[in-house]
């Protein structure tokens, strides 16, 4: 085991998280809200801690640059969970959240661009707090770890397993080297998120909230800067505007950069794409038809409020215009259903993933039409290609341990006083990387008033998803702490 290059790269993404926090340091000092000093002394402890490990930990000229497999998902998990413990040193500094496990909830939240919170009163907060939370999401979106590969080419050979063990999922190569492919998926992210930025601005809104807003949509996050959330503007332009965002934020990163170099027939002819277009379409067509013939009467405002909680909940990025938990049943059914879906593979959101989806999916109408055809060959296809038996192996090994960890901390967090259908939506919410849920954690409602217990059982939750499983979960294997 490398240690030493292992603190070396851990040392290296917190000294760039501290210089980070330069951005929420000039809003402070714009504004004026009383926190300035925190920020500083947080960026302070992070940028010294992460020198003093780069420093004291630099690989000398003999030793291997390279990283393998399990070195890789160690700098991964460990990068994640010292990035949340420093990232929520402002919360903890500025007296926002004063006690270290709502702090860091917060944080791993930010990160994980889950949008779970503990804050309430959030027009009242400091603007300086409120920009670095949203900021952490936008980190987050395309991952902290990505991001060190962009900027810093010096992983070697060791940069292909740490992306794929960010995201086992986001393995389209843009780029002959890994660097390039992160620097390129980096830049598309920008460009969609300036774009974003600009027709946020169109609509009315101030430089701060259009940033913080861009930040958190195209990160799939969810976090807002009032307890109303997207609500606070009553706009249907805005509500358009981060709709389409949600929706695009949500879509494979490798689609949109064959958009922007003009492949326009590959992006069309991609099945993933189609099925979550698909998905959301159905899925909005009936909650606007369930909204209309039970509460609402204007159709157009069915479709306003319809489609955008549909889009916020699949995407994974929690948005709220509208109390869904007081929906109709069957709105707040499929809503509950979209927790656990999840947009397409290489986007920033969480759950199972509409690829995987689709592939079961396939894998179980091939296994019918075997049960009426027994002689009959017949593989599942992915577009033209065969899915080949060990593929469709993995997806079957994902979902029985996604739903085996949701089963597991749903039963455990019971356990805590938690409500059968409050503590089924928070692990849900959680896991899925999406924020509210229904209950007592419900769009209307935080987590402030979980026992401690339950909240870090529910940080692990979102980072074991937004780290698609395996990659956290793997740490707890006995055989992979053996030489």
């Amino acid at each position: 085991m490398k240690t030493r290059r292992i603190l070396y790269i851990l040392g290296t993404l917190l000294f760039f998280l501290g210089l980070s926090m330069i951005f929420p340091i000039a809003w402070s000092l714009y504004f004026r809200d009383g926190d300035l000093l925190a920020l500083v002394l947080s960026m302070v402890l992070t940028v010294s801690t992460g020198a003093l490990l780069y420093y004291f930990f630099r690989p000398t000229d003999e030793d291997d640059p390279g990283l393998s497999h399990r070195e890789g998902f160690m700098v991964v998990s460990f990068g994640w969970i010292l990035g949340a413990l420093f990232g929520a040193l402002p919360y903890l500094f500025s007296g926002v959240i004063p006690n270290l496990t709502g702090a860091f909830f917060e944080s791993i939240s930010g990160f994980t661009t889950t949008g779970a919170t503990v804050l309430s009163g959030l027009d009242e907060l400091p603007r300086g707090v409120l920009f670095w939370r949203s900021f952490t999401q936008w980190l987050g979106g395309m991952g902290i770890i990505v991001l060190s590969i962009a900027i810093l080419p010096l992983l070697g050979v060791g940069g292909m397993q740490l992306y794929k063990a960010e995201s086992p999922s986001r393995q389209d190569k843009l780029k002959p080297r890994i660097a390039e492919t992160a620097r390129t998926l980096w830049i598309v992210y920008i460009i969609i998120s300036i774009v974003n930025f600009i027709m946020l601005l169109a609509g009315g809104l101030d430089v701060f909230n259009a940033l913080c807003h861009t930040f958190s949509c195209m990160s799939t996050g969810g976090f807002s800067t009032s307890d109303a959330s997207v609500g606070q503007f009553n706009s249907a332009y805005v509500d358009g505007v981060i709709t389409f965002f949600m929706f695009a934020a949500g879509v494979n990163f490798t689609l949109h950069y064959a958009l922007l170099t003009g492949n326009f027939l590959g992006v069309f002819k991609n099945s993933e794409l189609r099925f979550y277009t698909g998905l959301t379409l159905v899925a909005m067509l009936l909650v606007v038809f369930d909204l209309h013939f039970h509460i609402m009467n204007d159709l157009g405002g069915c479709l306003r409020y319809a489609s955008f909680q549909v889009v916020s909940i699949l995407t994974g990025t929690g948005y709220v215009t509208a109390d869904y938990d007081k929906w109709p049943d069957l709105s707040k059914a499929i809503l509950m259903l979209l927790l656990f879906s999840g947009g397409c593979v290489g986007s920033t959101t969480g759950g199972i993933k509409c690829l995987r989806i689709m592939l079961v999916l396939k894998h179980a109408y091939v296994e019918l039409y075997r049960l009426v055809h027994p002689h009959a060959v017949k593989s599942v296809k992915l577009g033209s290609r065969i899915v080949y038996p060990e593929t469709m192996a993995s997806i079957w090994g994902f979902f029985i341990l996604y739903l085996s960890l949701t089963a597991v901390c749903f039963v455990v967090l019971s356990a805590t006083g938690l409500d059968a259908v409050s503590a089924f939506a928070a692990v849900a919410a959680t896991i899925g990387n999406v924020g509210p849920g229904f209950g007592t954690v419900g769009p209307t409602l935080t987590y402030a008033e979980l026992s401690v217990a339950a909240k870090w059982i529910l940080s692990f939750c979102m980072l074991a998803g937004r780290l698609e499983i395996y990659t956290l979960i793997i740490l707890l294997v006995p055989e992979f702490w053996k030489k």
